[in-house]
């Protein structure tokens, strides 16, 4: 950790000595001419895509109103280097998130640029199911290591759900109503506006499917039942400015979900049941002076979820989960910015039978970002943070980011970072296998590649190689201790092209790895099985517009063959399974009335009617559509 911190100290100390004498006092016209999006999640500040060497993937608003006939799962499946396990199964079935083949305990996921944790789980990965797409307005995926500016968990990136805000105007309103297979409805209703010193928005969801049976039945004789779902969502968000430098952004968010699930693969269990709750809501705050930002930020975050099944039950695990920030954003000059801050996280357990009652942890982080934008085409972030924890006692970890834009068109860049994985309160205190001696998983990271942009915005195109090696991997034996040693790679290509009414995007991601275990008096390495994740996959998509009223898209992606592991409830022993690739092809189409306030729409997935498996002996939907309304007041 000395070394880790002195080298850090080092490039911070030749940067400040290095970037004065490169300055150039003009404004960077570049960036407001032709980059098409700007960002917060890479900085925490509001940053054009160009100004950053980071590899951001951006779901958009217009893309998401396009969405209406899927889930978050399901359109987060469909970006490059990103794979949600169990996305296209039984609506009502958990759902993993794999980026760039690590575990989902790796991915952090944010709501409004603060994360959100669920203390009682095993690995503390927040549930998807409990984030409403019908209450999301963009998405921003951020890749690699960001463990320096968002703590534990975010080893293999980040993903920041970012909700609807305020209006376009004093009052209006929106709702959607959709109908599909399945017997599948979905209604959401919304209602937003602003004035010159308030801004609100309040939304409604309600999701109800019978679902299909989440357990493989072979013969189709067994009389499997269907294993449905239903979801009730609301949102509220509002933002009240009391002098034009400050702002003041209360926010509730609240979500229950209930399903049914089966015992196991080609296993039904009639009595299964799963009810699943989650309350957030919190400040945020800014102030705006003349050389930057200062950003409050505090959210509650209340999970509980119950499990019962023909064994018994209900089983309940209930987490708390508390994250209050300050940090600040100051520009030194018109290239120069430091960003710094303090981040406080508690994480709660409410449970008894633990070898402590209510366990509980606490995360103290400080940590401080330099930026520099556009110094005759280069850029560079370097930062750190110190996390100091409740009960291993501290780490820290770096990144160093440098780009270099050649002719106003082509990026170069280069990541490297390290981050960390906090033991989990489970794996602490937890009923099984608790190990109070558990150190952090801890990463590093990188990632190198070009990227080409074209002045007009028609083509967007990026080649990323990336490496990631994990040490101290928490595994269980006899109990929870710390383990195996993580080695993964891998390459993408991602392109987009637009020409006149159409737009072509495309992608290709490659990721393999190597684990290393101890075995006897050495070490043994072999080849990282990455289960359910695939070694190769492929999408494309082609979207048109006919018309000023009619669009229509494609879109077919391809998952390669996979491993999995199948547990046999007869011998209670494991046994590996191949999984054979497949392909989904979807067809969205939508049409425009009554001057661009209603929409109608019908999505149609996997038109192959492909039989596949993304988890092994668990059924996956063959054909199904949804067809609905969108309206806008």
């Amino acid at each position: 950790m000395k070394k880790e911190i002195k080298v850090w100290a080092m490039t911070m100390i030749a940067c400040w000595f290095w970037v004065p004498t490169q300055i150039n006092a003009q404004q960077d016209s570049l960036l407001s001419t032709t980059l098409r999006e700007v960002v917060v999640t890479a900085t925490k500040f509001q940053k054009n895509v160009l100004g950053t060497g980071k590899v951001l993937t951006i779901i958009d608003e217009e893309q998401l109103s396009r969405s209406a006939g899927k889930d978050l799962s399901q359109l987060l499946n469909e970006q490059v280097g990103l794979i949600i396990n169990g996305a296209n199964s039984n609506p009502a079935k958990d759902k993993s998130v794999f980026l760039r083949g690590a575990a989902g305990k790796y991915t952090l996921i944010l709501v409004d640029g603060v994360p959100v944790s669920d203390p009682s789980g095993i690995d503390g990965a927040f549930d998807l199911r409990l984030l409403s797409i019908d209450q999301v307005e963009r998405i921003e995926i951020l890749k690699g290591s960001q463990s320096t500016l968002y703590g534990t968990d975010a080893i293999a990136g980040v993903i920041n759900i970012i909700t609807k805000k305020k209006g376009n105007k004093t009052i209006g309103g929106t709702g959607t109503i959709s109908y599909g297979s399945y017997n599948t409805f979905r209604g959401n209703a919304g209602v937003s506006g602003s004035t010159n010193k308030l801004d609100y928005n309040l939304g409604y969801t309600r999701y109800q499917t019978d679902g299909i049976s989440e357990a493989k039945d072979t013969t189709g004789i067994n009389n499997f039942d269907k294993d449905g779902a239903e979801q009730n969502a609301f949102q509220l968000n509002m933002g009240y400015r009391p002098v034009e430098k400050f702002s003041l952004r209360p926010f509730l968010r609240y979500n229950d979900f209930k399903g049914e699930y089966d015992l196991g693969a080609f296993t039904d269990d009639p009595d299964a049941r799963y009810d699943a709750t989650s309350l957030q809501y919190g400040l945020n705050t800014d102030y705006q002076f003349k050389q930057g930002t200062i950003t409050f930020m505090y959210a509650h975050n209340k999970t509980e979820r119950t499990f019962q099944d023909m064994f018994g039950g209900p089983y309940h695990y209930d987490g708390r989960f508390n994250h209050g920030e300050v940090f600040g954003k100051f520009n030194l000059s018109n290239q120069l910015q430091l960003l710094g801050g303090t981040a406080y996280q508690q994480f709660t357990m409410l449970a008894t039978n633990t070898t402590i009652e209510n366990p509980e942890t606490t995360i103290i982080s400080p940590y401080l970002s330099f930026f520099a934008n556009n110094l005759n085409g280069f850029s560079m972030e370097v930062g750190g943070r110190l996390n100091s924890h409740s009960v291993y006692g501290s780490n820290f970890t770096y990144s160093v980011n440098p780009s270099y834009l050649i002719n106003k068109k082509a990026k170069l860049f280069i990541n490297y970072s390290t981050g960390f994985k906090a033991p989990t309160l489970s794996q602490l205190y937890g009923p099984f296998g608790a190990n109070e001696d558990l150190k952090p998983e801890e990463s590093k990271s990188f990632e190198g590649g070009l990227q080409w942009l074209a002045e007009d915005g028609t083509l967007n195109v990026r080649l990323t190689y990336f490496n990631r090696k994990i040490n101290n991997v928490i595994a269980y034996t006899t109990g929870y201790i710390n383990w195996d040693k993580l080695d993964d790679q891998g390459v993408e290509l991602e392109a987009f092209f637009k020409v006149n009414k159409f737009t072509l995007t495309g992608f290709y991601a490659y990721v393999e790895g190597e684990v290393t275990t101890p075995a006897g008096a050495g070490t043994e390495t072999k080849p990282n099985d990455l289960l359910r994740r695939p070694k190769h996959s492929v999408g494309l998509s082609m979207g048109y517009q006919a018309s000023e009223k009619l669009f229509a898209s494609v879109n077919v992606k391809t998952f390669g063959q996979r491993n999995d592991l199948f547990f046999d409830f007869n011998t209670f022993t494991s046994s590996p399974v191949v999984l054979d690739a497949y392909q989904l092809l979807d067809v969205y189409i939508e049409y425009t009335l009554i001057s661009n306030r209603i929409k109608v729409f019908g999505d149609f997935r996997n038109l192959l009617d492909q039989d596949y498996y993304e988890v092994y002996g668990y059924s996956t939907q063959c054909f199904n559509a949804t067809v609905g309304v969108r309206a806008q007041f």
